[in-house]
C-alpha cells in the first residue's frame, strides 16, 4: 500500500468502476425484498451546496446499507424542470448573446433556446453528485418535463378538472411585478427593514368632526379601501357600526363594519380593508361581500380604477405623492418608524405585490382530508414525529392551491378558451369568462369545441386552433361559420409535477412492473422547509391517484449552519462549497462528518476543523491497514471467529458484533449519529487497544500469534464492510489494495454481515477493566505533568482477587502502555509525594517524588482551584439570575449547567491531588468503595471526590 491515502487520486477511478458495473441498478424482476428512495429532485439549475451534501449523503448511507443486506435497491434519481429559475437563467444568456428577448423570438423558439441550454448545462449538479460517492441508479434518471412525466401530468390535470378539484378562479396571489408571474409562498423572501406605518384619518360621513383613525404600511393601497373594519365587542365604534366614511383623495363612500379580524388592543382598534392588496382583507371581503377593486396592473403601476392623475405612476412614487396630499388635507395623522418584514422575490429582488387575477387552483382542502388521516393512522410516520405536528398544522389551515404560472416554461395548461355561445361572441382575445375545454391533447379539445359550437347551431361550425393573431370567429351572413380556440399560455406550478414524482417516475400512467414493485416508497430523506410544499403534496397526489401513501416513513433531517450556528449565505460569507471541501479532505471526510452530525432535531454547526477531524480518522484506518499488511495480518482464510480462543482475540471479536448491532439498531431508527459513532468508536477501540494489546506477540512465534493474525485480518475486513457505507471510497480502495476479496470482487457487493457469536463475559470483563486501568493512569499523569518518557511504579492498595489476578495476567501490557516499571500489592498509602485515584473500587497509587517538581505541581493545583472556583461562582451568579435562566435559550442554559458540574468535579480531582502530594498526606484520601457505584466516569467521581475531602477537613 502507498505511504498515505490520496482520494484524490482513487474516488473517481472507484466511482467510474462502480457505475460501469450495474450495481447501482435495482432488479424489478429479482425476488428480493424491494427498498426505494425517491431523490427530491434538485432543480437543473442548481449547484451542489451542503444542504445537497447532507440530503444525498444521508440517502446513500440507507440506500448502500440496505444493497448489502440484499434488498432489491432503488434510489430513484432525477432532476425538477424549475420553471422560474431556468427561464430566468435563459432570459439572461440569451440578453448577454445580443439575441432577441423572450416575446420578440416567440415561445416555440424560446423554449427550444430553454431545452438546449438544459442539455448543455442542466446536469451540472447530476455530475457534482457523482463527486460524494452517491449511488442512485442513475440508468432511471428521470426530468419532471421528459415525455412519461408530463403525460402523467396531463392526466392528473385533467382528472382532477373532471372530478371538481382543479378550477378556475379570482384570488389573491403574491404577484411578482418584474416577472410578471404568481409565486408560491416558498419562494417569497422575508426580508427585516426600517420603515413607516402611516397613521390616517377617515372622517365619517355627515359628521365633519368624527374621524376614524386607521394605520397602513402601505398607504398607496387606500385607494382600493372597500371598508374600514372594527371589532364588533369595540364599544367606542358600536354606534358607527354600518356607517360610513370617506375615503381621503378617492371620495368614495365605504362601509364601517364589524368583523373579529380588527384588534381592539391594536393601534387606533380600526382597521382599513383593501380586499384586492391583502391577504387577510381579502377573507374579510369575501365575508361581507365587499367590492375588489384592484389599483395595480401586472407591472405595479397605478391603473385605469386610481384616481386620473394617479394612472400610470409607479407602486412607490404613487406613495409619496398620495402622502402629500393626505398630509395637505389633513388626514395624515402621524407617522411610525417601525422595523417590519417585506416580501421580496427570492429570484427577482423585487417586492412581491398581493395581487388579485384569475388563476387555476386545486381544491388542496379536499385533497387534504385522507393525507391527515393517513398520518393520524400511522401509515406515514415523521422522523423526528415533532414534525407531524407541524405537517397537522399546515394541512388543517390549508387554503387553495394557484397552479398556474405566468411563464413559458413549464406544462403549459392543458385548457383552451373559446367564446360562450351568446349572441355576443367576444372577439376581443380576452378568455377568462369564455368557454373553457380542458383536455389532455389538442385534438381531444378541439372535439369538445366542436360537439359545444355545434350542439346549439343550424349549421355545421368548423372549429380550430390558434395563437389569437387571428380573429375568433368567423360568420357568413350573420352565422358563425368557424370559431377559434386558444390555448391557455400559463403553465403549472413546479410544484405540481413535483408531487406526483414518487409514482410518474415509476411509470405512472402505466401499469409498470416498477410501479407494483416499489411503490410505495420505503423512506423519504428531505428538509422541513418544504414539508408541505413538497411532501404534503405527494401525500395528497399518491393518495387520490395511487390509493395509497408514496412513503411509509419521512425523515427531516436539520439545516446545515456555520460552525458558529449561522445560516449559510453568500453575503455573509460563511458558504462551505461541498466540492472545494471534498477537494482538499476527500468525500469520505466530509460524508462522514454530516452523517456523524445528523443527530435528529439538531441544526448542525458545520466546521472545517471538524471535517479536517474525520479526514484523520481515515489516515488512522490507512495507517492501520499498512500496520497490518506489515505484519501479516490480511489473510483470514478458513477463520472461524467464533473458535477463537485467547481473550483479547474473543474481546475484540465481540467488539465487531457490538458495533454491528449499533449502526443496524440505529439506522432503523434514522438515529445517523449513532450509527456513525458506533463504527467510530469501534474503529478506534481496534486501532488504539487491541492492535497495541497484540503488537509484541506478533514479533514471536507464541501460541496465539497465528490466532492474532487471523482475528486482526478478519476484524479489519468486517471494519471495511461496516464503514463501507458511511465512507465507501477509503474502504473500497484499501479492500482493493490488500487483495481481500477475489479477484474482480468490489466491497461495494459485499453482504451485511450477521454475526452469530457467543457471548465471551470474561473477555469483556477482563480488556474492560485492563482499559479503564490504563486510561486512568495516563489520565493522571497527564493531568499532573509526569513526563512521558518516564517510567513510574504503581501500588495497588488492598485489591480484590479478580484484580490481583488481571495484574498478573496483563501487566506487560500495563507495563508498556501506561508506562509503569513496576506494580506491588500494598495495605496502605505512603504519607505524601504521591498521586492517587480510583478504578473501579480498587485504589491505585502512582508515587512520583523525583518525577515531578511537588511544590511547583502544589502551587500549580491552587491556581486550577482558585481559577474553578471563580469560574464557578461567576456561573452561580448567571444561573440564580431568574431573568437569564427563563430568557436565554435552553441550549446556553444547560451548556452552562454541564460547565458547572464539570468544574465542581475538577476542583475535586484537583483537591484529591494536592491532598496526596502534601508530605501528611492522608490514606482515607479516597472514600469507602460503597460511595462509588453509582459514580461512573472520572467527573463524577471527581464531585464525590471533593465532597468527602471536605467532610474530612470539616471533621
Amino acid at each position: 500500500m502507498d505511504k498515505t491515502f490520496d482520494p484524490e487520486h482513487i474516488e473517481g477511478r472507484h466511482y467510474e468502476e462502480w457505475e460501469a458495473s450495474g450495481v447501482f441498478s435495482c432488479n424489478p424482476q429479482s425476488n428480493a425484498q424491494p427498498y426505494c428512495i425517491m431523490m427530491p429532485p434538485p432543480n437543473v439549475t442548481g449547484s451542489l451546496h451542503m444542504g445537497h451534501a447532507l440530503n444525498g449523503t444521508l440517502q446513500d448511507v440507507l440506500i448502500r446499507y440496505n444493497r448489502m443486506r440484499g434488498r432489491d435497491a432503488l434510489w430513484q434519481p432525477g432532476t425538477d424542470h424549475a420553471g422560474i429559475a431556468t427561464q430566468m437563467v435563459v432570459e439572461r444568456k440569451l440578453q448577454e448573446e445580443g439575441l432577441p428577448l423572450r416575446r420578440d423570438m416567440g415561445r416555440e423558439m424560446f423554449l427550444q433556446h430553454v431545452w438546449d441550454w438544459k442539455e448543455e448545462s442542466g446536469g451540472t449538479i447530476v455530475r457534482q453528485m457523482r463527486a460524494l460517492g452517491t449511488t442512485p441508479d442513475w440508468s432511471r434518471e428521470r426530468f419532471t418535463m421528459d415525455e412519461g412525466l408530463s403525460q402523467a401530468v396531463l392526466k392528473v390535470f385533467v382528472q382532477l378538472y373532471k372530478e371538481g378539484l382543479i378550477y378556475r378562479d379570482k384570488r389573491l396571489v403574491n404577484w411578482d411585478t418584474k416577472l410578471l408571474t404568481a409565486i408560491s409562498d416558498l419562494e417569497v423572501e422575508e426580508r427585516e427593514q426600517k420603515g413607516h406605518m402611516w397613521h390616517l384619518r377617515y372622517p365619517v360621513e355627515g359628521d365633519k368632526a368624527e374621524t376614524i383613525t386607521v394605520a397602513t404600511t402601505r398607504p398607496e393601497t387606500m385607494l382600493g379601501d372597500t371598508a374600514v373594519a372594527v371589532h364588533p365587542d369595540d364599544e367606542r365604534y358600536k354606534h358607527l357600526v354600518g356607517k360610513f366614511v370617506v375615503l381621503p383623495i378617492v371620495g368614495r363612500l365605504i362601509p364601517i363594519i364589524a368583523d373579529e379580524y380588527a384588534n381592539p388592543e391594536k393601534g387606533s382598534g380600526a382597521v382599513k380593508i383593501t380586499p384586492a392588496h391583502d391577504f387577510n382583507d381579502f377573507e374579510v371581503g369575501k365575508r361581507h361581500d365587499l367590492p375588489m377593486i384592484s389599483v395595480f396592473d401586472q407591472h405595479g403601476s397605478l391603473n385605469e380604477n386610481a384616481p386620473e392623475e394617479y394612472r400610470g405612476m409607479d407602486r412607490f412614487e404613487a406613495r409619496k405623492r398620495i402622502l402629500a396630499e393626505l398630509e395637505e388635507m389633513g388626514a395624515l395623522a402621524e407617522v411610525e418608524n417601525i422595523v417590519h418584514a417585506m416580501p421580496y422575490g427570492d429570484r427577482s429582488g423585487t417586492i412581491i405585490e398581493p395581487f388579485l387575477t384569475d388563476q387555476w387552483y386545486v381544491n388542496a382542502a379536499e385533497l387534504a382530508k385522507p393525507a391527515i388521516k393517513a398520518v393520524e393512522e400511522g401509515k406515514t410516520v415523521f422522523v423526528p414525529e415533532n414534525w407531524a405536528n407541524t405537517y397537522y398544522q399546515w394541512m388543517r389551515n390549508i387554503q387553495p392551491w394557484c397552479i398556474s404560472r405566468q411563464l413559458w416554461w413549464g406544462h403549459q395548461i392543458p385548457a383552451w378558451y373559446g367564446p360562450l355561445l351568446s349572441n355576443d361572441i367576444p372577439d376581443d382575445g380576452k378568455f377568462y369568462n369564455a368557454k373553457v375545454f380542458v383536455a389532455e391533447t389538442e385534438e381531444e379539445a378541439l372535439e369538445q369545441a366542436r360537439e359545444y359550437y355545434n350542439k346549439h347551431s343550424d349549421r355545421s361550425v368548423a372549429v380550430e386552433v390558434t395563437d389569437g393573431s387571428e380573429k375568433l370567429v368567423e360568420s357568413e351572413g350573420g352565422i358563425v361559420n368557424l370559431v377559434r380556440i386558444r390555448r391557455d399560455e400559463d403553465v403549472l406550478d413546479t410544484w405540481f409535477s413535483s408531487a406526483l414524482w414518487p409514482f410518474s417516475t415509476l411509470g405512472w400512467p402505466e401499469k409498470t412492473p416498477e410501479l407494483g414493485r416499489y411503490y410505495p416508497t420505503d423512506v423519504l430523506v428531505t428538509g422541513f422547509d418544504i414539508i408541505f410544499f413538497w411532501v404534503a403534496r405527494m401525500m395528497m397526489m399518491g393518495l387520490h391517484f395511487m390509493g395509497d401513501v408514496p412513503f411509509r416513513t419521512v425523515y427531516v433531517h436539520a439545516l446545515v449552519r456555520d460552525e458558529k450556528g449561522q445560516k449559510m449565505s453568500k453575503s455573509k460569507g460563511n458558504v462551505m462549497d461541498p466540492l472545494e471541501i471534498t477537494g482538499k479532505y476527500g468525500a469520505d471526510a466530509l460524508r462522514f462528518t454530516l452523517t456523524a452530525m445528523a443527530a435528529q432535531g439538531r441544526d448542525i454547526r458545520l466546521s472545517e476543523e471538524r471535517i479536517a477531524g474525520y479526514r484523520s480518522f481515515a489516515t488512522k484506518i490507512w495507517n492501520a491497514t499498512r500496520y497490518c499488511e506489515m505484519n501479516g495480518c490480511l489473510n483470514h482464510d478458513g477463520f472461524d471467529p467464533a473458535q477463537a480462543a485467547f481473550i483479547p482475540n474473543q474481546w475484540i471479536i465481540g467488539e465487531v458484533a457490538k458495533a454491528q448491532a449499533g449502526i443496524d439498531k440505529a439506522l432503523a431508527e434514522y438515529r445517523f449519529n449513532d450509527s456513525a459513532e458506533a463504527i467510530y468508536r469501534f474503529v478506534y477501540t481496534f486501532c488504539d487497544w487491541y492492535l497495541e494489546f497484540t503488537k509484541p506477540l506478533l514479533q514471536e512465534n507464541g501460541p496465539h500469534t497465528q490466532e492474532i493474525r487471523q482475528t486482526t485480518a478478519w476484524v479489519l475486513h468486517q471494519i471495511l464492510i461496516l464503514l463501507n457505507p458511511f465512507m465507501p471510497f477509503i474502504t473500497e480502495e484499501i479492500f482493493a489494495a490488500t487483495a481481500m476479496g477475489t479477484e474482480g470482487e468490489r466491497l461495494i457487493n459485499s453482504d451485511w454481515p450477521e454475526y452469530k457469536l457467543s457471548a465471551w463475559p470474561e473477555a469483556d470483563a477482563d480488556m474492560g477493566w485492563l482499559m479503564r486501568t490504563i486510561s486512568e493512569i495516563r489520565s493522571v499523569r497527564k493531568d499532573r505533568g509526569v513526563p512521558d518518557a518516564a517510567k513510574i511504579p504503581l501500588l495497588v492498595k488492598d485489591p480484590a482477587e479478580a484484580v490481583r489476578r488481571r495484574f498478573k495476567a496483563y501487566e506487560e501490557i500495563v507495563f508498556r502502555l501506561a508506562r509503569i516499571e513496576t506494580i506491588e500489592v500494598v495495605s496502605a498509602a505512603p504519607k505524601g509525594g504521591i498521586l492517587q485515584t480510583v478504578v473501579d473500587d480498587t485504589m491505585l497509587i502512582l508515587p512520583v517524588a523525583g518525577f515531578i517538581d511537588i511544590e511547583k505541581e502544589k502551587s500549580n493545583i491552587e491556581r486550577e482551584i482558585q481559577k474553578a472556583e471563580a469560574e464557578i461562582a461567576k456561573i452561580d451568579k448567571q444561573l440564580g439570575n431568574e431573568k437569564f435562566v427563563a430568557n436565554a435559550p435552553a441550549e446556553i442554559v444547560d451548556e452552562q449547567r454541564s460547565r458547572r458540574a464539570e468544574l465542581d468535579s475538577k476542583r475535586g480531582n484537583s483537591q484529591a491531588h494536592a491532598t496526596s502530594l502534601a508530605k501528611d498526606g492522608c490514606d482515607d484520601l479516597f472514600p469507602p468503595a460503597n460511595l462509588f457505584p453509582q459514580a461512573k466516569g472520572r467527573y463524577k467521581r471527581g464531585l464525590v471526590l471533593f465532597r468527602y475531602q471536605k467532610n474530612l477537613q470539616n471533621a
